[in-house]
């Protein structure tokens, strides 16, 4: 028989390649190929029938597994072109259990065991359970108690778990004798080799049910709908995730639960918005209060607090609140509240009110105005002419 070509070599992969790697090559070289996008081709046919081969052996883990290990010889019994030196042209038998062979053969001679896997009666922890929770800006800074409805599988309290019908109890395994491994004896060009496997009447356990649960269909476990009381960490923060323990999926054997894990997800808040463990707020006041000085309400996460703000107060001024903010994860400080402070001009005016703001701004000077007075005296700097032509187009 000819040799084959390399299927990593067919496909244009590496040896490494992932599966979706592997699948994506596929798709790209089977259209390229294809008899309905190339009629009459007989190259492109053989190219397309070599591809599918390639790809028939790379997307099946197990046949995957003994092509890395053995080649072509591995999962094709006809070939006998040199993966080994030619030895195999007698024949092997059940050729797709080569990879069981040698590992028995390299493993002792018939002593070693194939198929490694871990003890199926050996307590086994149950799976975690991932939702998703949404809660208040407020639970998120000063913590609360929420319920979560889960799904999740429990032990099944119609047989305590154990999959058999109730008065009843699993059998040994009549293939194994309750060892839950089964001898398999082949015929090999290195003479009869013995090895063990997973028995696969009874998945290694050595015990079968005859009479499974009703309820739990011999599984052991069933699916139980739950409502979880969660005590919500004060301070967590948007897209954080909270771990339940041992609210997850019961165990199997024995095994502990597996966890619960709830994402948090923060509504927006309609004043506070949230920096860290600080907290903003913009608070619009009036162009009297900004003038002559108030005392204005503050709203915050724990109530309302009175703060002075003083004559002359300025747009865009910022004032703290300190120990107002979020309650730190696992401290006992807390973050700070900042308050800005917006000056809303007045629209709408009547007549009268706008006389009256006439008369008040003729009245002031620019001792009245820092900001302003210092403007215009940077001004001089770009020349005496051209500082009165903008004093007197926008100056007072």
């Amino acid at each position: 028989m000819a040799d084959k070509r390399d299927y990593y070599e067919v496909l244009g992969v590496a040896k490494g390649a992932s599966e979706d790697e592997i699948k994506k090559a596929y798709r790209q070289l089977a259209k390229k190929y294809h008899p309905d996008l190339n009629p009459g081709d007989k190259t492109a046919e053989e190219k397309f029938k070599e591809v599918n081969e390639a790809y028939e052996v790379l997307s099946d883990p197990d046949k995957k597994s003994r092509y890395d290990q053995f080649g072509h010889a591995g999962v094709d019994p006809s070939y006998g072109g040199g993966g080994f030196g030619g030895g195999f042209s007698g024949g092997f038998g059940d050729f797709g259990d080569i990879n069981d062979i040698f590992s028995s053969f390299f493993g002792g001679f018939g002593g070693g065991t194939s198929t490694r896997s871990a003890n199926p009666n050996a307590p086994r922890r149950g799976q975690d359970i991932n939702v998703e929770a949404t809660i208040t800006f407020e639970q998120a800074c000063k913590g609360a108690k929420i319920d979560v409805p889960i799904n999740r599988m429990e032990k099944c309290t119609e047989c305590g778990g154990t999959g058999a019908a109730a008065g009843s109890s699993a059998d040994t395994c009549p293939d194994c004798h309750g060892s839950g491994a089964v001898k398999v004896t082949q015929r090999t060009a290195f003479g009869m080799i013995s090895s063990q496997k997973v028995c696969p009447k009874c998945g290694g356990k050595g015990k079968v049910i005859t009479n499974p649960c009703p309820k739990c269909h011999g599984q052991g476990r069933t699916t139980v709908s739950k409502t979880i009381s969660v005590n919500v960490i004060p301070g967590i923060a948007d897209g954080q995730t909270m771990n339940v323990r041992g609210q997850g999926h019961h165990g199997l054997n024995g095994g502990p639960a597996g966890d619960l894990r709830v994402a948090i997800t923060v509504k927006p808040d309609p004043v506070f918005e949230r920096e860290g463990f600080d907290i903003h707020i913009e608070i619009p006041v009036s162009f009297t209060q900004a003038a002559l000085g108030d005392e204005i309400i503050v709203p915050c996460i724990d109530g309302k607090v009175k703060y002075p703000i003083p004559e002359g107060t300025q747009p865009g001024t910022i004032f703290k609140l300190k120990g107002k903010g979020v309650q730190k994860l696992n401290r006992p400080d807390r973050g700070d509240q900042y308050v800005h402070l917006t000056i809303e001009v007045p629209k709408n005016l009547n007549k009268k009110q706008k006389e009256l703001l006439k008369e008040f701004e003729a009245s002031t000077g620019e001792e009245n105005y820092k900001k302003r007075k210092t403007f215009w005296e940077k001004l001089k700097d770009i020349g005496e002419t051209d500082f009165k032509d903008w004093k007197n187009k926008f100056g007072k």
